[in-house]
């Protein structure tokens, strides 16, 4: 029986595989939290770049292989691709044998991109390449702020103020896994040109997303189509670098216009 008949693994007891298994990856289609979007419809660009720190197979003679990856999922994709669903995929390449890391690579894009419906690419490091170093986000911090946190995020509460543009974020993001309820913290970096959103509204809008229960894109997508209905900025990039969970972490990042996603890691992740 595949994951695709079994439903989503999150909040499941599930032992994973000993043997390369891609029936372990199960598809969340973007449209499910897409019609939930109110008055308006996500329009823009972006991907979905994960992050993994545990990627391990055997070479021809058995030994082990050591890598980290950046996996990434264009936001066009008609899926996203279930956290749990592919650490245990992943996993299940612990003790597959590949002729080269070009083979493991190839293998990885067509399985994910198989499931989420769209063209992936995975990129390999090693273990102490500095590619994968963490650095601090150039961006005005709003967490000196004092703010009351409603109860649900309300985009009522951004704002234009003065200003041809503005770049900030908050290390305080936290969104609730709408499958096992566990918090999923996360550095969201907004920037926008054409306007500038009041900082206290913007603040206290994204951290009512403390008990708010969806995956990490959606949450992103919702930010990003809130912010460009109340403001209509001439460009809108939205970018949440969430911390990782067993071994991987998601960046979603949404953006107006079809640029180069960020390629950057914060030093917490």
């Amino acid at each position: 029986m595949s994951a695709h008949d079994k439903g989503p693994l999150l909040g499941q007891q599930v032992s994973g595989s000993e043997s390369y298994d891609p029936s372990l990856l199960f598809p969340v289609p973007r449209a499910n939290a897409r019609s939930t979007l109110r008055d308006a419809r996500f329009e823009g660009f972006g991907e979905d770049l994960w992050h993994a720190y545990e990627l391990s197979w055997l070479s021809p003679s058995g030994m082990p292989q050591m890598y980290t990856a950046v996996l990434r999922v264009p936001c066009s994709s008609t899926s996203i691709v279930e956290s749990k669903s592919l650490k245990l995929y992943l996993n299940s390449l612990n003790n597959h044998r590949f002729a080269s890391a070009e083979e493991a690579r190839a293998t990885i894009e067509v399985d994910v991109g198989r499931v989420v419906d769209a063209p992936v690419s995975l990129e390999l490091f090693g273990p102490d390449d500095p590619a994968m170093s963490g650095c601090a986000v150039d961006a005005q911090c709003l967490d000196t702020l004092e703010v009351a946190i409603p109860e649900t995020p309300d985009k009522a509460r951004l704002r234009a103020e003065p200003g041809a543009q503005m770049r900030v974020c908050t290390h305080l993001m936290r969104s609730r896994c709408p499958v096992t309820d566990q918090p999923d913290w996360a550095t969201v970096v907004i920037e926008t040109r054409g306007v500038a959103a009041e900082r206290e509204g913007l603040l206290a809008y994204l951290l009512a997303y403390r008990n708010h229960q969806e995956f990490h894109e959606q949450c992103v997508e919702r930010i990003y189509t809130d912010l460009k209905t109340q403001l209509a900025p001439e460009f809108l990039s939205v970018h949440a670098l969430y911390t990782r969970r067993g071994g991987i972490d998601i960046c979603p990042w949404r953006c107006s216009e079809p640029l180069p996603a960020p390629n950057y890691r914060m030093h917490r992740q």
